[in-house]
This record gives structure tokens, sequence and C-alpha cells, in this order.
């Protein structure tokens, strides 16, 4: 394989389940699991491609080495775009650009953090990156070092053939899991619009506090090491089995390290590791934008400087849009289609963008402080349902609640109650799709359909306490969707959700 190509770890599965993580108007077979291993992952790709008769478009084994302005960009927008296939450069005109390569570019290892690294120590070193499976690690003593859902991961993996792993930690971080309360899957039950509504209406300590304890009645993350209510700096992943590797002891926590000798770790608390075979830098990934000319990739350090996160306002012509440079609280790739779906409108003159001393106004309101440590993403981070609104809105799709309590009740409970799946901005405006209702209220029939493989006799009758439910709610989303409709959301901070 090239080396130069990105691939995923063998065992890798989503962190979304696949409602919530599908197209807006190609739903995951119904046979397929809630959370997907990469492979089926790759199949549901391959089916949407051919459904809509994609693969004639696409140019695959191609790379992009240069995007650059043409010299008359000011009055047509072109972009000069130089590729190259089977060892052969072609330059070509294109009138306007989706950058669609995300945050995940190049490997983020901050050698001259970890003293001796590089210059003492006699084991192995390298980026998550280049991890595949873990074979290559039997009988090692592994430090992992980083936190993230990646390090996480493959402690976990390596913790079943690695004689040892060691897991270095600097910030709190709390762990949860993919099963919610009676094993739905956690984004089904938690990225709904009611939730989001209580997320704007009550204190933040409040819900801070809440979540806290939510988190906490899994496992105390004190006792474990991981994190503390008091941590106003931390990070959520998801992971079902590193409480268990933790408590077997298959996994030891460490704090940050200080320095590598050579055998050696050296951590901040004073403690040190004896005898480290491999060292697996889990520290992200930074995303340069190489092959963009420095006169626009300087033009945005990260997606602060973009407007919604999307465009540079600053170009003569909008005809260049950054695609994925969230980090969201759901489903990247529901993110990515919707700001697709939004700058095609542009680019086609469908939906229109506000001046440039209008987009450089909001730009500068919203901009937060850049953050000093690029794995940490703080700067990429949203709420899902914020975000996926504001471009809706944008694009002219976004679901009114109001309009269908009035037209629908069925479905606007369903919206505002159930899952925030794609779905729903598929109900209105430019790209309607007929089966979108229905695919929100059979939802929870594909989520369940998997599990299905045994008969178990469960005689209970839910309905109607159900329907009792349905008309009890409905003062409450009346009054919701007024209260949204009046006042807009405030805003949301890291500390709200995990991203999945």
């Amino acid at each position: 394989m090239d080396s130069r190509r990105f691939s995923v770890y063998h065992s890798v599965i989503t962190n979304t389940s696949k409602e919530m993580s599908c197209f807006s108007d190609f739903p995951c077979p119904e046979d397929f699991p809630s959370y997907l291993p990469h492979s089926l992952l790759m199949e549901y790709f391959r089916m949407y491609a051919r459904h809509f008769d994609l693969l004639r478009h696409i140019r695959f084994k191609t790379t992009v080495l240069s995007v650059r302005k043409r010299p008359d960009f000011a009055t047509t927008g072109q972009w000069e775009v130089v590729t190259e296939a089977n060892g052969a450069q072609k330059l070509h005109i294109f009138d306007a650009v989706m950058v669609c390569t995300g945050h995940y570019q190049e490997p983020y290892l901050p050698l001259a953090s970890f003293p001796g690294i590089d210059t003492r120590f006699k084991g192995r070193y390298l980026h998550s990156r280049e991890y595949k499976d873990a074979e290559a690690f039997r009988g090692k003593r592994v430090l992992v070092v980083g936190i993230g859902n990646t390090g996480g991961d493959l402690s976990v993996e390596l913790s079943h053939v690695a004689a040892k792993v060691f897991l270095s930690v600097r910030s709190s971080t709390w762990v949860v899991s993919r099963l919610s309360d009676q094993g739905f899957p956690l984004d089904m039950i938690n990225t709904t619009r009611f939730n989001h509504f209580l997320d704007w209406l009550l204190p933040s300590a409040l819900m801070r506090r809440i979540r806290f304890r939510k988190f906490n009645s899994w496992f105390n993350h004190a006792n474990y090491g991981l994190a503390s209510t008091k941590s106003s700096n931390f990070k959520v992943i998801v992971n079902e089995e590193l409480p268990f590797c933790l408590l077997s002891g298959t996994i030891v926590l460490k704090s940050n390290v200080k320095e590598f000798t050579e055998s050696s770790a050296v951590f901040e608390d004073g403690t040190t590791e004896e005898n480290i075979d491999v060292v697996l830098f889990a520290t992200g990934y930074i995303f340069p934008f190489s092959f963009l000319e420095e006169s626009v990739r300087s033009l945005f350090d990260d997606n602060r400087s973009l407007y919604k996160r999307i465009f540079p306002p600053q170009l003569e012509k909008p005809t260049l849009a950054i695609i994925g440079l969230v980090q969201l609280t759901g489903s990247v790739m529901v993110g990515a289609e919707m700001q697709a779906r939004w700058v095609t409108g542009v680019f086609a003159g469908w939906n229109k963008l506000p001046p440039t001393s209008k987009m450089m106004a909001d730009v500068l309101k919203k901009k937060p402080p850049v953050e000093s440590n690029p794995s940490e993403r703080k700067n990429l981070k949203m709420s899902f349902i914020s975000y996926i609104d504001e471009i809706a809105s944008c694009a002219g799709i976004k679901p009114s609640v109001l309009k269908l309590l009035l037209t629908d009740p069925r479905l606007a409970l369903a919206i505002f109650f159930g899952p925030c799946s794609p779905y729903q901005y598929r109900l209105v405006g430019r790209g309607k799709w007929r089966g979108a209702r229905e695919a929100i209220l059979t939802q929870w029939q594909r989520t369940l359909r998997p599990l299905r493989t045994r008969v178990a006799d469960d005689s209970s009758d839910s309905s109607s306490s159900w329907h009792w439910m349905c008309f009890l709610v409905l003062p409450v989303a009346l009054t919701a969707g007024f209260l949204f409709s009046k006042y807009p959301p405030l805003g949301w901070s890291p500390q709200a959700g995990p991203h999945l």
C-alpha cells in the first residue's frame, strides 16, 4: 500500500450509529448493524455511488498537486488545478473547487515535547497512522501517548496481545459507551432537538453537572484516574472496553511523559516505567493544505477564519469551499453532506452569500481564541444540531417543527423528541426527498432489525403509554418551537457533548 495514502486500522468501528451517519436521502440497509465496521461502511459508500450513478463522474487514483487562482480570478473566479495519474501530470481549469480533505491530513508528531524520544530511546516509535493491527506488538511492553478515540481504541486492542500497555494521559477524559440506556445507540437517544432545547434553556452549570453525573453513573472516573468533576479542561471519548481493561490491569494509566531514556519512560508525576519496547503516538493530525497556493492558504489557519467554517471571505469570488474542517458532536459525514449541499447551491447561484463585509463581521464575532496545541482541536468543535441547523437555514432546507405540528403532528413529535437524524433535512427545500418522512418514522425499526435474529417473547404493550406521552408532550413541543423561533440559540461550548 502507498504510504502516502491513508487507511484505517482493521478493527475500527464507527462511533456514530448508521441512522445518524448515513446520507440524508439514502438510509443504510435494514440488516446492517447500528455501528458499522469499516468494511460495511465502504460497502455503503459503494451502494450509494451505484444508486446515484456517481462512479462515472469520479477519477480515482489521481493526486492533486496544486490548486492556484487563475490570473483573471478576480473576474472569472476560476482555478488552475494540476493533477497526477499514472505518472502523468495534467492541468485543468475549474470554475469552483471544494476541498474535502477534512482535518485528518498529516500526522502530528510533536517529538520536541518528548525529550529523548529521537536521541536516547532505543526502542521503536511510530504514529497511530502507521498502525493497522496488533500482531507486530505481541509480547511487547507498549506505551500509548494520547487518549483520544484512537488512543483508547488502540490501547484496548493492544492489551489483548501485548505484555503490558501503558496509556499516557495529559487532560481529564470522560469515557462513554456507544450504548445508552436499555441498549439503544447513544447518539439516537442523546442527539435530539428536545435535549438541544434543554441545553439552550437551562443554565450551563446545571447541564454540566447533569452530564458529569451521567458519565459517572457508568463508573466513577475519578477512581480510575481519568477525570474529575472539578476539571474545566476535558475531552470525551467513546470506548466500551477501556474501563474493564483498567480494572483488570491490562492497561495502566500514566501521566504525561516528561522524558525518555534508552529503555524507559519518565513521567511528570515522578514515576518511571522500564523496558518500554514501543511508543505509539496517538497525537492527532494537522491540516496544512499544502496543495493550495500560499496566498490562499494564508487566509485561514483553521476554520476560525472561514465564513460558516467553509468559505474564505476575503476571496474576490466565492468559488473555494473547505468541506469537513469541523469536529461535530455527531457524525462528520452528515456535517460534510450539509456543507456540500449549501456550497453547491452557492456555486450554482441558488443560494447567495452576504457581502464580504458582513461575512468578515460574522467571522470576527464568532472567532474563538486559537488553541496552542494542534492536537486538541478545540477550535474545530461544534454542536451537531446547532451547526447543522445553521447551514440548513442558509441552504433553505431546515424543517420547521411549528409548521409540522399543524400539518403533521406525528412527524413533528418524532423530529422534536426523536433522533435528529439526517432525513429531517430532506423534508423541505431544494433536494426534498419523498421518502424522508417514512425514513424518520421507521428509523427505530431499522435500528432493531439486525438484533432480531432470535425471537424473545415480550408481551408487554407500551402503545397506550406512548399515545399518552405524545398527548402530554405536545404543549412542551409547541412552547419550545415558539421560544426557538423567537430567541435563537446562544451558542455552545465543547463541553456540551462527545465527539462521536
